[in-house]
């Protein structure tokens, strides 16, 4: 671990950030043009203290998962984050698992489109980031470990995953599903990490198994569904998905299909995070990181 290089990067890219490019208000009181390190602890869910022990050298080693947090809190490119891993004494991630780290480029959309609620997916329907406005719609999802981490599982194995959609929405839902996870099958022919997945789910689901014995294939792009919210009840939406050249991120960008909608995002953004019983829990950051060398990181 090159702890006094790790500290000079991160400090060097801390400074580098506005606080717009982030979604964070600048303000006239600012004393640097970059972000602050509580800032940087926010987006990356960990504890300011930890934050400020890598960027003074004397930090404990950190674990990918907080590098991968780091990163995209630093809105770091493919090439700087892969310096990352190598400062703090770790390989960079495979390809599968680089795959599962949200592309700066992406990330920085997110922070764009503000109040708009959107999400970075892999191409298995793992939520890689999430904005706030998603968080507080939907829940964070980012967290989420072993195979709850994709939607399409948790569809076909959690019943209260559909809770959140009506039922009348629930059949085409899972077809839709169920259709573009045979789309990325066929695009990643014989990757274990797929064939796994769907052997799993066939176990798991006589639904499932129904479904993917018919062969139908489709990758998601745009649809219209409703959530059902515990606070504020139905919200439909406009679902348009945009795909990164090699399809193994997209950009999944949820706009109300009409004005009972536009007024119930309005009024959650008023009710900030709500409490998620089932698919997971919200937290102020995104990311879903935790500090793991310290309890007190939330």
């Amino acid at each position: 671990m090159q702890r006094a290089e790790l500290a000079d990067f991160l400090r060097r890219r801390r400074e580098a950030i506005r606080p717009a490019e982030v979604g964070i208000a600048g303000g006239p009181r600012r004393r640097t043009a970059g972000l602050r390190r509580e800032e940087v602890a926010m987006l990356a869910g960990m504890s300011v203290d930890y934050v400020v022990r890598l960027e003074q050298g004397r930090s404990s080693q950190p674990s990918t998962q907080l590098l991968g947090a780091l990163a995209r809190a630093l809105r770091l490119t493919d090439d700087e984050r892969a310096h990352l891993f190598h400062m703090a004494g770790h390989r960079p991630p495979p390809a599968e698992g680089l795959a599962r780290l949200a592309r700066a480029g992406l990330v920085r959309m997110l922070d764009l489109l503000g109040d708009t609620p959107a999400l970075v997916l892999s191409d298995l329907g793992e939520a890689l980031a999430q904005n706030r406005a998603a968080v507080v719609l939907m829940g964070d999802y980012t967290g989420l470990t072993g195979d709850r981490r994709y939607h399409v599982y948790r569809w076909f194995t959690d019943p209260d995953t559909r809770a959140g959609h009506p039922p009348e929405e629930q059949p085409h839902q899972a077809r839709r599903l169920v259709a573009d996870l045979r789309a990325a099958a066929g695009r990643r022919s014989g990757d274990p990490v797929v064939a796994g997945l769907v052997d799993r789910l066939r176990a798991a689901s006589a639904e499932f198994d129904r479904l993917w014995a018919e062969h139908e294939v489709a990758v998601r792009r745009s649809d219209r569904k409703t959530l059902v919210h515990p606070r504020v009840g139905r919200v439909v939406l406009d679902c348009e998905t945009l795909v990164t050249p090699d399809q193994r991120q997209q950009l999944l960008v949820l706009t109300p299909a009409d004005a009972e909608a536009r007024e119930r995002l309005d009024l959650l953004r008023v009710l900030g995070v709500e409490e998620f019983p089932t698919d997971a829990t919200p937290a102020t950051a995104a990311t879903g990181a935790t500090d793991e060398t310290d309890t007190g990181a939330r």
